[in-house]
């Protein structure tokens, strides 16, 4: 059984500084604005706090972070873990050979890129994001990840659009997420 990454308390102060923005980035989308979170300090420290508490016995290497707002949860806590942080970019943002995927979203197609020489193999990987919709993005996260060596410990999210279906993407993968609608 996999053991609780907040409690109901900490749960309710993270819901309480997400908020809705219908119709972004196009009509019938309802965003998760995740900006009121991240400017209040105390539920910023949270968010980093408990995922660092959740994921410290699984000796963790690097924490591999998807552009953009992944970046914003993934530096911080591969530093709380004593890990190294290597950025997902989307295509031509990376200075050095790539690996490269183009996949589907939600609302269209996009393509990611990590450095060829980002992970050595059989190092251990968190691949963290700020959001789980489809799967689309994080399983071409993880296929990249693997195809360049990784070992992925587990994947994890500030928020979960369950009703997307984007977990059953991921069976192969521990997943945790912080709040999930």
């Amino acid at each position: 059984m996999q053991k609780e990454v907040c409690s109901r308390e900490e749960l309710d102060i993270i819901k309480s500084k997400i908020r809705d923005i219908p119709d972004f980035p196009k009509k019938g989308i309802i965003f998760k604005d995740i900006t009121p979170l991240l400017k209040d300090n105390l539920s910023f420290k949270l968010v980093i706090d408990r995922l660092a508490d959740y994921y410290s016995e699984k000796k963790i290497d690097y924490v591999v972070a998807i552009e953009s707002r992944g970046f914003i949860i993934g530096s911080p806590l591969a530093y709380e873990l004593g890990a190294g942080f290597i950025p997902i970019r989307k295509k031509g943002k990376l200075p050095y050979k790539v690996h490269r995927i183009t996949y589907s979203l939600e609302y269209g197609e996009d393509t990611l890129e990590i450095h060829e020489d980002a992970i050595e193999k059989g190092k251990n990987v968190l691949i963290i994001d700020d959001l789980l919709a489809t799967g689309g993005t994080i399983g071409a996260a993880i296929e990249m990840v693997k195809k360049i060596g990784g070992n992925i410990v587990g994947v994890a999210f500030l928020i979960e659009l369950a009703f997307l279906n984007g977990r059953e993407k991921l069976p192969d993968c521990e997943m945790v997420a912080l709040v999930s609608y």
